[in-house]
This record gives C-alpha cells, structure tokens and sequence, in this order.
C-alpha cells in the first residue's frame, strides 16, 4: 500500500493556490458552459469500439443501401482504431478482440479494402491465429448468418416463441433486461426467416474460417462460467430438432407477437429501445417481413440508426446511443459546483443557464406512459427520466437520481413537481434486496447468463452498488423522514457489496474508483459516520491507488481481471472521482486530496479542458466498453469546484447527494 510519504516524493503535498484554483475554474466554467446547446441542454459524444461502426456498414450492404461517400470516412476510421495486434480491441490499447476485428475486416472488405493490403493481411493472420471466425460470439455469428457466411445452426436456438411466454415462464423475455429484451425481439424474427443480405458487391469471408461453416461440428464451446452452460448446451442440442415440430399457426403467432411488441416501442426518430442492436435489428426485421423500404415504419426505423452517426469531416463512426439526459445532469452538477461559494463564477449566468437545462429536462420526464418496468409494478406512477433524448418505456433510475438531485439543488418551486413524482418512482423501483438496478425490479435470474445465446454474460440487470448509492444520494439529499427505511434497506445493501479490498465494483463506470467514489457519496449524504469501519477501508483503498503523480487512473483491464484501480497513466475522470469520494466523507484536508487536485490543475489544457484517451466507462463488462467524450469535461470541474468551495466552508462537509 502507497503511503502518504511514499506518494508525496513526486508530488507536493499542498494543494494550489486559491488563485490558481479560480483560473482553473473560470477556464473549465467556461468551456463547459460553451458546450451547452441553445435549449438548455448537453450532449457529448459516446464512443464504442469498432462493433457498431463495423455493423452499420454491413447494415447498408444487408440492405443494399450503400452510402459510398460517408462509407469512406467510416473506413478511415476503422483504419485508424486498428490495434498494434493487428487486431480491433474494446476499447483504446485494449487486447485483440476476435469478434471486433471479424466485423471490422468484413465491414472493410465491403468497404473495398484489398485483403491482401497490410492492415487486411494482419487483421486476418491474428483471427486465425485465435481459432478463427467460427470462434467469435453469438452476435458475430448472428451476423456472418445473415450473409450467408455460416449455417444457421451456428448460432443458438432462440426459438420466436419465447416471445408467446408468460412473466411467470423462467425463459420468458420479460425476466431478461431492458437491453435485452429490445435486441431480442426483432433479432427472433430474424432467426425465424432467416433472411439472406442483399450484399449487392458479393463480399465474403471464407478466408476468416480455421475450418469450413459448414464442417464445423461444435459452435458452442464456451466459456462456460458454470456447470449450468454445459447443461444448456445440451438442451440447445435437444431443442434444435424439436423446434421444427412447433406448429406453423403458433410459429406465426409469435412473430406477431414481436411485431407487436416492437411497435409501440419505435420510439420515434430515437429508435427501439434507442440503443444500435435493436434499432437495426428492426430495420433489418421490417426488410425480412417484406415492409417496403418508403414505409413510415421501416423508414424511421433506418432514419433513427443514420441519426447516430458522428461526422468529424474527414472520418465518420456510429455511436451506440447517445446520453443526453446524462450528460445535462452530470454537466449540470459541475456548473453550479463551480457557481456556488465565495468565489462562484458568475452565479448569476449560470443561474439562468440552469433554469434553462432544467426546463429542457423536465419536458422529458416521462410522466404517462408506463413502461416495461410496470410488470413488476404495475401500481407504480411514472416519473423517470431516459438516458437518450426518448426512450419512454425504459427510464433510466441512474438518469432520473442524477437529474432530481440537481432539479432539487436549485431550489426552484417549478421543479417540485417533477422532484416529487421522481422520488416516488425511484423508492418504487427498489429491488427487493435493498439495491436497485438500472432499468428493472429485481430482474436477477443468474441462470440465464449460463444459456448459449448469452455468452457476453450481460442477459440481465440486476441491481449494482453505483446505482444504488445514486438512489441513496437522491433520497438523502431530499431528506424525507419516511424514507429513511427505503435508505436504510439501499446502505445494508452496499455494505454487503463491499469488496475486501475496501471498493467496490462499478458497473456503469470504470471501475472500483467510480463504483467507490459514488458508495462514499451515498454514505456521506445517509448520514452514515465517516468514522465507520467500511468508510476507512474504503478510503484507504483510494489512498492506496493514488499514483506517484498524485493523479488516479485505472484501466478496463480491472474487468477481465485486471488490477483494480489501477492504469499505466493518471486520468482526469478517475482522478476526479477519487478526490470528489474522499472529499464526500470528510477528507477535504488529506493530502492524497490536495496531490489529486494539483494533478488536475497542472493538466488542464488550453481550451480549459482535460485531455482522456481511454475509455472511462462500461456496456457489459468483458464485452463492451464505452467512452463518454464529457467526462474529461465536467467531472474534474466538479471536483477542483468542490475542493476551492470546502476550503471557505466552516464545515468540510459536503452538504449534497452527490
């Protein structure tokens, strides 16, 4: 474990000068408040690996719908992610991903791409070297299925009547997550029709394959995370033939049934469940079912995927959804962090920059439509907030603590109604172990992570400590004495999620520092004494983390089995996190703190930002990784803004949520 002296031999102990902390927040104030849009809102890019780019592309040539121009830009972002592996990884100077480089290479050999150019060459050579395509995931199959690339009986049996079960059926889609449930159900469709991609160029990638599609004897080899896999691969093995003995009547049903699931979901121009899978899953749902391309349905459908693109001029690339809910929240938090206090930085603008962002919020707060989440409540009013600018059947309980407590930090009366319904809805969505998860109630039925569809292990939400601690932080900082039990259920929760190193995992962010700093919020606004045995483990295992340049990072490696807290560099978004953490339980004066905070003053750049290459955040751990661009924004604002205001507090203590 890294000391107080041990640390201090590279960096000075004291933090900057108050002066020097006013610049630093006058220059990030600035810039953050530069980037907020003309209604009141925030949105930064959200940046996967080379999957969904790599998709979108084979998405066209499925459909026979080429844009040659912007595929072109797309390519030349491809290139450029390349990893030294001559591979694609996860996320930035990751490992070689097998089913990552399969999409990219075969997205590139559409794009026109020599296979016999260097990069082609490389990226083939390290796919075969790892078994080939045929040892890629159940969604790269999916894929190299629907152009015809492997037998259909690569993939798992994923009958279309699971869609015809019951809540109360264990393999009903209603026990499966939000997420899952949206790519899913058009995916069924898919399976049932089988449809072949129009691949208007004949590309294919025979060459990828270590044996034959049609010799290989076994798709399913794992990993197996328990005996449980082995047990599903034989049934798979017995449900393949009997699945052709369904009767044709019921088999039509069923795919009514997903279309009749899907529709009402659309979502507009946002798109089903407004994450990339789904929506091009039904894009490629309404071409199988014979819909034609003109038809409002089918048309919005494509329309909502294009909307995800990201043009940078010379390079394009398509995000997996976008955040602005998210990003307006957690934005807004660090804006009026840097307006408070005795130095606050011009209060009174960023006053009616709030009030702005708070009316733009409170016309998404989804106050009428009962959404999927209403199968485990269906008493439950609605009052959540999406994580994507519509998404009304899947609010978001991260999304709508984060933006109650920033609602309620201002102290408006215009926001009190929308406070109140959040409040309620959260306390509702508690699951029944005290956590919450993101989008569901108590949707933890481990076993089906063990089926064959679900090798990214990632089925279900169940709860996790950051949501948690966020629904913790809102309702503390509310402060209703009623729901102190609620609260109470939510803290012996993360008491139990504790790890025995002192952290604890962060599912949404990477990883331990983000899942630690947001529990050490929560305790902080509970009430909980910063003198409690899990608190001081928790804090010495940021102590222990801190690099020798007072900075913290830590890389996704921490959820393959990576050293936790811990990266090859200090980054602005971990290093904020981990000051804002120990700041949150009375540790404004640590110099772990001040070192944090002199870090990222000395890293500010000219543009009055931080610069962060490596991803900072998670989709499903071991299988895809995120990097939200606003991170390196306003997280470290908020922190140097909180660190400048506790030093002209009396107290120390940090009087909000979050």
């Amino acid at each position: 474990m890294l000391d107080d002296v041990t640390n201090s031999a590279t960096v000075e102990s004291a933090g900057p000068e108050t002066s020097e902390l006013d610049r630093v927040v006058e220059r990030a104030h600035a810039a953050l408040a530069g980037r907020q849009n003309d209604d009141g809102h925030w949105v930064f890019e959200l940046e996967a690996d080379a999957t969904i780019p790599a998709e979108f592309v084979l998405l066209e040539h499925f459909l026979d719908r080429i844009d040659q121009t912007l595929d072109d830009k797309i390519g030349v972002y491809l290139r450029r992610i390349q990893g030294d592996h001559g591979g694609w990884p996860l996320y930035h100077d990751g490992a070689f991903n097998i089913s990552a480089t399969t999409k990219a290479y075969f997205a590139l050999k559409c794009l026109g791409d020599d296979i016999n150019a260097p990069h082609m060459k490389r990226a083939r050579e390290a796919i075969l070297a790892h078994g080939g395509a045929e040892r890629s995931n159940v969604f790269t199959r999916f894929q190299l299925a629907l152009f015809g690339e492997i037998p259909w009986y690569g993939t798992p049996v994923m009958p279309i009547e699971l869609m015809l079960l019951p809540r109360s059926a264990f393999f009903s889609v209603w026990n499966m997550s939000y997420w899952s449930r949206t790519v899913i159900a058009p995916l069924l469709v898919l399976a049932a029709l089988k449809p072949v991609a129009v691949n208007p160029r004949g590309i294919h990638v025979q060459e990828l394959f270590v044996t034959p599609p049609d010799q290989v004897k076994d798709w399913i080899r794992g990993p197996y995370r328990s005996r449980w896999g082995h047990a599903f691969k034989i049934l798979d093995q017995v449900l393949r033939p009997a699945v052709k003995l369904i009767p044709k009547k019921v088999h039509e049903k069923a795919i009514r049934a997903s279309v009749d699931f899907i529709e009402p979901r659309l979502n507009g121009l946002d798109g089903l469940g407004a994450i990339y899978p789904a929506m091009a899953n039904t894009v490629m749902m309404y071409r199988a079912l014979g819909v034609p391309d003109s038809d409002p349905r089918a048309n919005t459908a494509w329309e909502s995927v294009r909307a995800l693109l990201v043009d940078h001029g010379d390079e394009v690339y398509c995000q997996p959804c976008v955040s602005p809910i998210w990003d307006t929240g957690l934005a807004g938090h660090a804006m009026m962090e840097a307006a408070s206090g005795p130095n606050a930085v011009e209060a009174e603008k960023t006053k009616a920059k709030m009030a702005k962002a708070a009316e733009w919020l409170r016309e998404r707060q989804i106050l009428d439509v009962k959404g999927d989440w209403a199968i485990n409540k269906p008493d439950l009013e609605p009052g959540g907030w999406a994580f994507q600018y519509r998404n009304d059947y899947y609010p978001d309980v991260d999304d709508t603590a984060v933006v109650g407590m920033l609602l309620h930090r201002q102290n408006d009366p215009a926001n009190a109604e929308a406070i109140d319904r959040a409040r309620k809805w959260v306390i509702g969505m508690q699951s029944t172990n005290g956590g919450w998860g993101a989008f569901d109630i108590d949707n933890d039925k481990d076993l089906l992570n063990h089926i064959p569809f679900a090798d990214h292990g990632a089925l279900l939400d169940p709860p996790t400590a950051d949501v948690t601690a966020r629904c913790i932080s809102f309702l503390a900082q509310l402060g209703h004495a009623e729901d102190r039990p609620v609260m109470e259920r939510g803290i012996a929760y993360l008491r139990s999620e504790q790890e025995k190193d002192g952290s604890w995992f962060g599912r949404w962010g990477t990883n331990y520092i983000y899942g630690t700093w947001s529990v050490l919020c929560a305790l902080n606004a509970a009430g909980v004494s910063h003198d409690e045995p899990m608190v001081g483990r928790a804090v010495e295992w940021l102590r222990s983390t801190q690099r020798p340049d007072g900075g913290w990072g830590e890389g996704c490696e921490s959820y393959e089995n990576g050293p936790r807290g811990a990266y090859k560099e200090s980054l602005p978004s971990q290093t904020a996190w981990a000051v804002l953490g120990l700041m949150a339980v009375g540790r404004r004066d640590d110099p772990a703190v001040a070192r944090g905070i002199a870090w990222l003053t000395t890293h500010q750049n000219e543009k009055g930002e931080w610069d962060e290459q490596p991803y900072n955040a998670v989709g499903f751990p071991k299988v895809f990784y995120l990097k939200y661009h606003g991170y390196r924004m306003f997280f470290p604002l908020f922190a140097v803004s909180r660190y400048r205001n506790l030093e002209n507090s009396n107290s120390r203590e940090v009087s909000y949520g979050f």
